[in-house]
């Protein structure tokens, strides 16, 4: 909230809560012995769903604007290698106007949209690698990384 008053704009990026990746996981084993990495994409992206819709109306409570996006609704655009995509582009028009809008931007990490619409994932660390790439598109003064994967601070 202070950083937003002293004139910063703020865009978060968020990844699925603690263990729920590995939840997942496990549904589509006990579903499938090898599930297909495509519908394992559209699967684990749901976590990252979940928290920004929370992460918005705690927000919201707090008496701020903001807006959640998923990875194909912002267009992180990927290649199609699932579940372990590299991002190609990210188109930054809705956030910039968000931003103008004076809102605060929480974007799902981990997870993009292939040019035909398939939804991908990132692979390990996606969240933060999401983070970095759109701050280097939006040209951020800074990108704080905030994890708790092992070696990242």
């Amino acid at each position: 909230k202070e950083r937003q008053a002293s004139g910063h704009d703020l865009v978060v990026v968020v990844s699925a809560m603690s263990g729920e990746t590995n939840r997942m996981t496990e549904l589509a084993n006990q579903m499938q012995q090898l599930p297909s990495k495509k519908q394992m994409d559209v699967l684990l992206s749901t976590g990252e769903q979940v928290t920004i819709a929370l992460l918005c109306m705690a927000l919201e409570e707090l008496g701020m604007q903001a807006v959640s996006y998923t990875g194909w609704q912002v267009k992180i655009l990927t290649d199609d290698s699932h579940g372990k995509a590299r991002i190609e582009e990210i188109q930054t028009d809705k956030i910039r106007a968000d931003l103008e809008a004076n809102k605060i931007v929480v974007v799902a990490g981990f997870q993009g949209v292939t040019s035909d619409g398939a939804i991908t994932t990132l692979g390990r660390g996606g969240s933060d690698t999401t983070a970095v790439a759109l701050a280097a598109a939006l040209k951020a003064d800074e990108c704080r990384i905030y994890t708790d994967v092992d070696g990242v601070y």
